[in-house]
């Protein structure tokens, strides 16, 4: 009995972690959170109450309500937190490293495989759609991530590249978007295929960057 209670501990407890990690982040970027996600808590339990009293049972209604709240409550937090994460983070070194390297199904990344002095940099990354140079920086990191490319086909022939460039400008990915931008790029190899490429591309490595902190979602949430 006490192991199992044990056992349980260690499960909520990186989840809880999770959230309050998360919620600390999105405090300092959106700093009326938590007024907000308690406003919506009781808008949408009050609606329930008022549709309650029209049918006639108030309290039985309410019971049905008191779940919903909660779930809308954290829906419109994980969205809220989701945009948070990717703004605390925005502009600093290494962001698109972050957001890529947060992406656990079906690709691996290897952070700034090529720096300037300029402090642009281009990451790498293989999935099934090939290998995806991202560039991150100033507008210098467009011949960086040229010679990356013609570097990157020596040790890789025949494999497709695709060249990324995270920013807000035309033909650019917003950092927001990076990670369902590479999720929907088409797949093109084979699974033994994108493990001979990891494989022979492993001993190229990358350099030692800081990795900017905090809870990153896993997927992009949606823009509007």
């Amino acid at each position: 009995m006490f192991k199992r209670k044990s056992a349980e501990k260690k499960i909520k407890t990186p989840k809880f972690q999770t959230f309050r990690d998360a919620y600390a982040v999105t405090k300092q970027v959106r700093p009326w959170i938590g007024p907000a996600l308690i406003a919506i808590f009781i808008a949408t339990f009050v609606i329930g109450i008022a549709i309650g009293v029209v049918v006639g049972h108030p309290i039985y209604v309410g019971f049905i309500f008191l779940p919903l709240s909660f779930l809308t409550t954290l829906l419109f937090f994980t969205r809220i937190a989701g945009r948070a994460a990717y703004a605390s983070i925005d502009g600093q070194i290494g962001a698109g490293a972050s957001v890529l390297m947060a992406i656990r199904k079906g690709w691996t990344t290897t952070p700034a495989v090529a720096v300037s002095r300029s402090q642009d940099m281009v990451h790498r990354s293989v999935g099934r759609a090939g290998i995806v140079l991202t560039g991150e920086g100033s507008n210098s990191v467009r011949q960086l991530l040229q010679d990356e490319h013609k570097k990157t086909e020596r040790f890789a022939p025949g494999v497709p590249i695709t060249e990324v460039i995270v920013g807000d400008g035309d033909g650019q990915v917003p950092l927001r978007k990076l990670q369902k931008h590479l999720q929907k790029l088409p797949k093109k190899l084979s699974a033994h295929q994108m493990r001979e490429v990891r494989a022979r591309l492993k001993a190229v490595g990358g350099l030692s960057m800081p990795i900017p902190k905090g809870p990153m979602p896993t997927r992009a949430p949606k823009a509007r």
